[in-house]
């Protein structure tokens, strides 16, 4: 039986599906959800080295899932594996939503930064990621605010597999610009920032939006990178509003 109203969440780095819960949680019941390990993450064996890799284990997924369609949900690094997920198969979306992302590629100085975390994360583990990029990743008002959110977040970076963790970060650095692909999005796609994302910032979705037909764009307040996971409650009812478009 194909799922009715499928809508599939990709998750970010270093995390894993479970970082939606909040998401799964306000859809239960009105549409049908799939949240994707992608390899390397989640108990997943870490078996892709570029992101249409990652893409293509997303599809394969699929097909067993029996979903045609869908609109997809990406977070930051989920962004960057919908944008190749649209390159190889862009009748499987039937809308989008984009968040904490970016369309162009690394510059010269991050793919550098990528190789060598990737290289200390090999050393290291994935304890290598804290502080910093924990710090980074919520934005000011979560640090400041809610220790038990912050705690919760590290505990999900320690549960990384250092090999998947690696090879994520060498794919994130490798990947292609997607600009290209913006116009060529024929459908709703909607882009949701944290005005506290360091890392992504707002500005980010402004370049997209230009390029998109039929993009609208949201900034959530109080949130940092993981404006999923920071405010949940706004980020849902835009997510929702998204999918009530979609599935009337």
């Amino acid at each position: 039986m194909i799922p009715a109203k499928p809508v599939v969440f990709l998750h970010a780095f270093p995390f894993s599906a479970r970082m939606w819960a909040p998401q799964l949680e306000a859809v239960r019941g009105r549409f049908s959800a799939h949240a994707v390990n992608l390899p390397g993450f989640g108990g997943e064996p870490a078996t892709a080295a570029t992101l249409a890799q990652f893409a293509e284990s997303v599809l394969e997924e699929l097909d067993v899932l029996g979903i045609e369609r869908a609109v997809f949900v990406g977070l930051s690094m989920g962004g960057y594996v919908a944008f190749r997920l649209f390159d190889l198969a862009p009748e499987r979306f039937s809308g989008l939503v984009l968040a904490d992302t970016r369309a162009g590629a690394d510059a010269p100085e991050g793919k550098e930064k990528r190789t060598a975390l990737a290289e200390r994360v090999r050393r290291e583990g994935a304890k290598a990621l804290l502080p910093d990029f924990l710090n980074a990743v919520l934005g000011e008002t979560t640090r400041m605010t809610r220790p038990e959110l912050v705690r919760n977040v590290e505990a999900m970076i320690l549960e990384a597999d250092p090999e998947g963790v690696s090879k994520a970060l060498l794919a994130m650095r490798d990947r292609p610009d997607s600009f290209e692909l913006l116009p060529l999005m024929n459908f709703p796609v909607l882009l949701l920032f944290g005005e506290e994302d360091a890392l992504t910032p707002p500005k980010e979705g402004l370049r997209m939006l230009e390029k998109l037909p039929q993009g609208r764009m949201l900034t959530v307040p109080r949130a940092g990178h993981m404006a999923n996971l920071e405010a949940p409650a706004a980020f849902n009812t835009a997510l929702l509003g998204l999918l009530s478009e979609v599935y009337p």
